[in-house]
Order: structure tokens, then C-alpha cells, then sequence
């Protein structure tokens, strides 16, 4: 294994304390936003390189043409289909990788057939459709498929480095093994941590006394009074 690959040396103990003060800080975010395991699926794809409000209006729009299905999608035109999830943003190759999405999920039989293969055969199946990397196929196999993998991103990347939990630039699967090597295999936990991250990246310093934001990146070695953060 290449030592990029080799999981990244997290304490269990400082993750466990980032997630108490993200949830005390927070509360629960009820991630993720869709109806059926297909729609995370779709937005999923749609998320890639753009915010949340713009694949909710291209949902919005493919739901109101009633092509949330992986048979109604495949159905379309290409420019229909592109035009649909116009405002996800780069339309034109999300519409292709969507379709390959579609494609591949058809062709494997659907959610019953794809719920009973074992994780990392699931994994290794969606990396290799056409669009999907691995922060994509993780966030399918977590919120979809409810399996307990780390789904890491921009917002987790740069949250790890101002703690100095990570440089920042680690190989994904150095810092997703790593993290699952310290922390158990649980699905909510995974769920919630993820979906807190992300909300903390929404979140602006306010430059004041008890500023949340600061209040969560404060060093987690620092001292701290009983209960002031867990």
C-alpha cells in the first residue's frame, strides 16, 4: 500500500471532542435532505462543485417533472435532462454523469439488489461510474445505503487543519481510513458529524464574546473549564 494510502494518525479522543462541540454548539442537522435513498443519490451527483440551495432548485425542478426515478431520467433527452438540473451548475457534464448513474443503478437491479452487497464491494461498484470519486460514492453509501463510512470534503479538510488535526492535503482515503480506524463503525455518528461539519463552514465568526464559530475552532489541547465545550 502506498504510504499516502496508510490511514492517517487521528486520536479518538480529539475527534470526539470536535463532534461534542459541534453538537452542543449546533444540535442535530436531520442530514440528509432528501425523500428516497435515490433522490440522496441524485443529489449526490448534483452537489459536486456547487452550494446546497442550487441542487435543491435542480431537484425541485426534476420533481416537478416527476423524473425522480432512475427509469424517468434515462427517459429524457440529454438537453431536456441538462436543462432540468440547470442550476446545480455544469450542467452539461452533470447531465452525462447522472445518466451513468442511472445507468449503473438500473442495470444493478435497484435499491433491493444494491442494499444487499457488502460495503466495500459497493464502493469499489459506484467508483467505477462515470463521475463518481469517492467523496460522491461516500456520501451515497452513508446517507443512501446507511453504511458507516467518513465522508470527507472541503469543509472537513479545512476544519482539520485549523485544529491541527490534519495538514489539510492528505490523500482522502489516508484521512477517511483514518478516522474510521479510531472511531467505531456508527451510521448516526458518521451521519451527524459529517452534516455538522458542513453546517460549521456555514457559520461566520462574529468577532464577539462566545462567537460559536470560535468557540469550536478554539486548539483542543487548549484548557478548558468543565462543560465549557462537551
Amino acid at each position: 500500500m502506498a504510504a499516502e494510502r496508510l490511514p492517517h494518525p487521528f486520536r479518538r479522543r480529539q475527534l470526539l471532542k470536535l463532534y461534542r462541540r459541534l453538537y452542543k454548539n449546533y444540535g442535530p442537522q436531520h442530514w440528509w435532505p432528501a425523500k428516497t435513498p435515490f433522490e440522496v443519490m441524485v443529489g449526490a451527483v448534483l452537489t459536486q462543485n456547487t452550494a446546497w440551495i442550487n441542487v435543491e432548485r435542480a431537484i425541485a425542478n426534476l420533481r416537478r417533472a416527476r423524473c425522480l426515478s432512475a427509469g424517468s431520467i434515462l427517459a429524457l433527452a440529454p438537453a431536456e435532462l441538462a436543462e432540468l438540473i440547470r442550476p446545480s451548475g455544469y450542467f452539461n457534464i452533470k447531465e452525462r454523469r447522472l445518466r451513468s448513474l442511472c445507468e449503473w443503478f438500473r442495470a444493478r437491479g435497484g435499491l433491493r439488489r444494491l442494499r444487499r452487497m457488502d460495503t466495500g464491494a459497493l464502493r469499489d461498484d459506484l467508483l467505477a461510474v462515470h463521475g463518481i470519486g469517492p467523496e460522491t460514492a461516500d456520501d451515497i453509501l452513508l446517507y443512501a445505503f446507511g453504511r458507516p463510512v467518513f465522508v470527507i470534503d472541503a469543509y472537513t479538510r479545512r476544519l482539520f487543519a485549523r485544529l491541527g488535526l490534519a495538514r489539510g492535503d492528505e490523500h482522502y482515503e489516508s484521512l477517511r481510513r483514518g478516522i474510521e480506524a479510531v472511531l467505531e463503525p456508527d451510521v448516526v455518528l458518521f451521519n451527524e458529524y459529517h452534516a455538522l461539519i458542513v453546517r460549521h463552514a456555514k457559520e461566520s465568526c462574529t468577532a464577539r464574546r462566545g462567537c460559536r464559530h470560535c468557540r469550536i475552532e478554539a486548539p483542543l489541547q487548549s484548557f478548558e473549564k468543565p462543560g465549557q465545550f462537551t
